[in-house]
């Protein structure tokens, strides 16, 4: 059997005898000469298939060969500076594994065709850099909480009550019952604590949100820790570890992706460099109107405009904390002092990607959230599972959910959430 390398493993070899197998990237030729260029999941490389090597006939099958078509090339590497990456392999036998016609896909495509072809538009070298990126992302996120002595723990997707707010929900029928898809494990972590104490998940959240921005998807993956014996300080240190350790594994593994995809990485760097900015939100409020000449009225939640200005003062991710406790949720605990906002906190990224974290110190008095729960006009029964976990060895503790859909539209610089993730879920978007 040929032992077939990948196209990084033959560049890497640099020179004599060499056996790869991919898709045509690009292709052209004349009567004497097919030019091909290879592209496997590392990379692209040129093969250039001589008519006088192989012969008449099998030069007639590499003339008709087309883009995304699959072969198996044999061959001489050798270094070759004009080529698309500096080595070419003179072609001595190939062989056709699956024809190509007319692939549908060709330069400036419309957004929505893109979309329409995505599971033709992940074979894309763009496509492909940001899957990458994504996936030493998903890694790293694991390794740095396993690293911190959490434990991996899993929630419900089909849950009874809501946790984020009840016109989001994605009402399902459970057997002619109607429950909801997760909107986060947050209720259902929160028991978890009083056994492993620290636990982090890594699973699909659903937003039913009615939002057609470049920020917003109905389906996502939902990066969240909750630890005891916490306070809100804490909280924040672990999402600023966190920002900091994902930044940096991606400056080391995929500096070669983010060149692809053109990201220019000195605006990465200060992540990972300096402290991030921490201030509450009335803080954030005055530097609104004195820096952006931004008046918002102490009370309103920020919007994405508000988000985007104050970011860009910034080279890191910034930490707002404090927020009014009317726009928060029930489960946040109040500030120390001040009833009236909560130990909350949301990251907003650099360069205008929005709010990247949401965490909060949870209450802890049972009280405090049933009257929380009524005021939002809940049905406390509901959540009687919930309260026991206040009734019996209640604790401090805190966590924080991080949507890595919009951590990888950040560190890639994307211009749109719909590229992070491989077949995106909007509004009016669910195919293919």
């Amino acid at each position: 059997m040929t032992d077939y390398l990948s196209i990084k493993q033959v560049m890497e070899q640099g020179s004599g005898e060499v056996a790869i197998r991919g898709w045509v990237y690009r292709e052209r030729g004349s009567k004497k000469l097919k030019f091909i260029v290879l592209r496997d999941s590392t990379n692209i490389i040129q093969c250039v298939i001589a008519r006088d090597d192989i012969g008449d006939e099998k030069f007639g099958i590499a003339d008709k060969i087309q883009i995304e078509a699959s072969m198996e090339i044999q061959g001489t590497i050798k270094k070759e500076d004009r080529a698309p990456t500096g080595y070419e392999i003179l072609v001595k036998d190939f062989r056709l594994v699956g024809e190509s016609d007319k692939f549908p896909i060709t330069k400036d495509q419309s957004v929505e065709f893109l979309a329409d072809k995505r599971h033709l538009w992940l074979r894309s070298r763009k496509m492909t850099a940001i899957l990458k990126i994504r996936s030493t992302l998903f890694g790293a996120y694991h390794d740095y909480f396993r690293g911190q002595g959490f434990y991996e723990y899993q929630s419900p997707i089909f849950q009874g009550i809501q946790c984020e707010g009840g016109s989001t929900l994605f009402e399902v029928n459970y057997f002619g019952k109607p429950i909801y898809l997760a909107q986060t494990w947050q209720l259902y972590a929160e028991p978890a604590i009083f056994s492993l104490e620290k636990i982090y998940t890594l699973a699909p959240s659903f937003r039913a949100e009615r939002s057609k921005t470049s920020r917003h998807l109905t389906e996502y993956w939902h990066a969240e820790m909750e630890v005891a014996w916490s306070n809100f300080r804490m909280i924040q240190d672990y999402g600023e570890g966190l920002l900091k350790h994902l930044v940096k594994t991606v400056l080391e593994k995929n500096k070669a992706e983010l060149e692809i995809l053109g990201r220019d990485i000195t605006k990465l760097q200060p992540t990972i460099e300096k402290p991030f900015p921490r201030m509450t939100y009335t803080e954030a409020l005055k530097i609104l109107k004195e820096k952006c000449d931004m008046e918002v009225e102490w009370g309103k939640d920020l919007r994405t405009i508000e988000e985007d200005k104050i970011s860009q003062l910034y080279d890191t991710p910034i930490i707002i904390t404090d927020y009014p406790k009317v726009v928060k949720a029930f489960y946040m605990k109040e500030t120390e002092g001040n009833p009236d906002t909560v130990q909350g906190c949301d990251f907003i990224a650099p360069d205008g990607y929005g709010e990247i974290i949401g965490g909060s110190q949870r209450e802890d008095n049972i009280d405090k959230i049933k009257e929380n729960l009524v005021a939002m006009g809940e049905k406390i029964e509901n959540y009687e599972f919930y309260l026991d976990t206040r009734r019996w060895g209640s604790v401090p503790h805190g966590g924080f959910g991080l949507g890595m859909e919009r951590v990888i539209s950040w560190i890639c610089g994307l211009d749109t959430i719909k590229d992070a993730i491989p077949f995106p879920r909007t509004m009016t978007r669910y195919t293919p």
